[in-house]
């Protein structure tokens, strides 16, 4: 990303797009509490009944039009450990 990140006014919403993970092609609404956007978000999702948080870094961040839209993608090194759905099989044996 460049060093020069795009503003808004302290308490404008912006534009999320996850990539990657469970969230991968939602978008959300955040507002900005400081004039600009966060860097990383945890975002969390039911995973077989149980909350899991999958952290976000930002890597791109433009304004269209008067709208400022961030895109997240997954950081899966810091996001919680989700086991494979293969794994989660109970043995019939």
């Amino acid at each position: 990303m460049t060093d020069e990140k795009p503003t808004v006014a302290e308490g404008s919403e912006y534009v999320v797009f996850f990539e990657g993970g469970p969230s991968d092609g939602r978008t959300d609404k955040r507002v900005s509490t400081n004039g600009s956007y966060d860097d990383e978000i945890t975002d969390y999702v039911l995973i077989d009944g149980t909350e899991t948080g999958f952290v976000y870094t930002a890597t791109r961040a433009h304004m269209m039009g008067e709208q400022l839209q961030v895109h997240y993608s997954l950081d899966a090194k810091d996001s919680d450990p989700v086991e494979d759905p293969e794994d989660r099989r109970e043995s019939t044996n």
